[in-house]
């Protein structure tokens, strides 16, 4: 355990001195981006090892791997969010733990978090993915609604009992015109981000970046970023 909390230390200031670099490349304060460890994968004891140090927003992607794991770490001062695509029959059971989900792309997931929201009396942060490889209309490979949805969607979030418009997340495309060109990308995000809080001036949340383009989100703007290799290492092999 020693080890491992050694390891995770050394990684996680590596990326906390990269973060902080980015910020200052850009003229933008430290404490503008939040880090989200993404833990996916890996064990609850790798979560309780990072938020001796002092980890404090954590992220997954699927629901039969966080729900066990948020159980386990719920003495935690931690918040969860939710990354991944989300099926309606997942709903009930991630917002049990999740305080955001950031994966929000259509108006049935929105009418279902809203129900189980109410009835959890718990209020879920949305933000609604954007893909950016999908055309006006249409959704991305990885999920995610294109620009042109982005305004109808967020009403329908923001007009929703249990659930907060909390702002934009997207991933950078391997496909159309910003493959390769993440820093154009979360550009374009920045751009729907300022559209957006005209006219909902509370959905300041701009999820964006990776371990490999963390810098690139920085740069344009993001308020949040998603890191998960570059803090805890290769993923193990599932299978």
């Amino acid at each position: 355990m020693t080890d491992r909390k050694d390891e995770l230390a050394v990684n996680l200031a590596k990326v906390e001195e990269r973060i902080a670099r980015a910020c200052a490349a850009a003229g933008r304060e430290r404490e503008e981006v939040t880090l989200i460890v993404v833990t996916k994968t890996y064990p609850a004891d790798d979560v309780r090892i990072l938020a001796d140090l002092g980890v404090r927003h954590v992220a997954e992607n699927k629901d039969q791997d966080a729900a066990p794991k948020a159980a386990t770490c719920s003495d935690l001062s931690l918040s969860w969010h939710f990354v991944g695509q989300l099926q309606t029959n997942k709903v009930r059971s991630v917002v049990g733990y999740a305080d955001f989900v950031q994966s929000v792309d259509r108006s049935r997931l929105v009418s279902a978090l809203s129900k189980e929201a109410v009835r959890a009396g718990r209020e879920v942060g949305c933000l609604i993915q954007v893909a950016l490889d999908a055309g006006e209309s249409g959704r991305g490979d990885r999920g995610g609604v294109a620009p042109g949805g982005i305004e109808e969607l967020a009403g329908l979030v923001a007009g929703a009992p249990g659930l907060r418009l909390a702002g934009l997340m997207t991933v950078a495309p391997l496909t159309g015109e910003y493959a390769g060109r993440q820093r154009a990308a979360f550009e374009r995000l920045m751009d729907l981000s300022t559209d957006l809080r005209r006219a909902h001036p509370g959905a300041n949340m701009v999820s964006a970046g990776m371990s490999a383009d963390l810098e690139e989100a920085v740069a344009a703007g993001a308020t949040h970023v998603r890191v998960g290799t570059a803090v805890l290492g290769v993923r193990p092999r599932l299978g």
